[in-house]
């Protein structure tokens, strides 16, 4: 997606700031001038890169473009920090630019080359202005992360202890699956008070969980995993979630379309909820079965579902309404 610029920006040559974050370190690449330096990641840092930005002769924040990779949480304050300020800062998907990277013919990696890259992407691509996300948003996205890690471990556990013999062993793992199922519990009722306490997020919550077969747990996580919900298409909204089926056409050939790509964690959240819907939901449950009798198979029906099942959360959302069994 390829970002408009503002007229003060193109009245002068735009510098192309990259920058690859890591931890403890900030590379920094300034494009075209093609000058490098590293500082460190925090305040100090953070003070001296504006300061060597604010250097640049006739060079208003206006005219900077920063361009940087996603990086979880280290990026977010550095993000935070620029936005602030007033620099253009624009946080690019890491899988894209490692294969904008390899377009240009770049095979080696490192931090000083990821610097250089980035500031050349941004020339290339020119890709939108990135807003920090809302600090609640984030807190939020951490406590649902943090539930899933919980339960995956808890299932791990779960498994090992089908298979265990050795009574000290189970007596261990009974111990540990019962801290783990307290340990959820709290993440539970932390996640219910960070949603009951922004208003937008708690009606958000009321209408998904309105929708049969979305509880408490998937709406928590496509509140945190898919913030962009009513702020989008149904087409763009399924893109996001990796449920939209792709072309794979070349010629006189139509290849099998198939999903790929999007984010995992509401994909998966949206998976067990597909399944209690093509069950309890009158709507998808009738369409469920008319893609079965169709002779689609299994997998292909469940992924229609799933879609379905973001393409009305997305609807009800923009609308900002609850579902009911008879559409207005």
């Amino acid at each position: 997606m390829q970002g408009k610029v503002s007229s003060e920006r193109t009245a002068m040559a735009t510098v192309y700031v990259g920058i690859d974050v890591c931890k403890e370190w900030l590379d920094i690449h300034l494009h075209p001038l093609g000058r490098s330096f590293r500082v460190t990641n925090d305040t100090a840092g953070l003070r001296r890169l504006k300061r060597e930005l604010d250097a640049l002769d006739q060079m208003p924040r206006s005219a900077l473009h920063i361009v940087m990779e996603a990086t979880g949480k280290w990026h977010r304050a550095v993000q935070r920090s620029l936005h602030a300020d007033g620099f253009y800062v624009s946080v690019v998907d890491p899988l894209r630019a490692r294969l904008f990277a390899k377009a240009c013919g770049f095979l080696a990696k490192t931090d000083r080359l990821d610097a250089r890259l980035l500031a050349i992407m941004g020339e290339a691509l020119k890709p939108a202005q990135t807003p920090p996300q809302d600090q609640a948003l984030e807190a939020l996205q951490e406590l649902v992360n943090a539930r899933s890690a919980a339960n995956g471990e808890r299932t791990a556990l779960s498994n090992r202890m089908k298979t265990a013999v050795t009574a000290f062993l189970r007596k261990e793992l009974t111990r540990r699956l019962a801290a783990l199922d307290t340990h959820i519990a709290r993440l539970d009722a932390e996640i219910e008070r960070s949603i009951g306490a922004e208003p937008e997020m708690r009606r958000r919550l009321d209408i998904l969980i309105s929708i049969p077969g979305i509880g408490a747990v998937t709406a928590a996580s496509l509140i945190a995993g898919l913030c962009e919900l009513g702020a989008c298409s149904g087409k763009q909204a399924a893109m996001l979630a990796g449920l939209a089926p792709l072309a794979c056409e070349s010629g006189e050939r139509a290849g099998h379309r198939a999903i790929r790509g999007g984010r995992p964690a509401p994909r998966n959240a949206i998976y067990m909820a597909a399944l209690s819907a093509s069950r309890h939901n009158p709507d998808l449950a009738h369409f469920a079965e008319r893609l079965k009798k169709a002779g689609k198979p299994n997998k292909v029906v469940l992924v229609a579902v799933m879609r379905k099942l973001i393409v009305l959360a997305n609807t009800l959302i923009t609308k900002n309404r609850i579902w009911t069994p008879n559409p207005p």
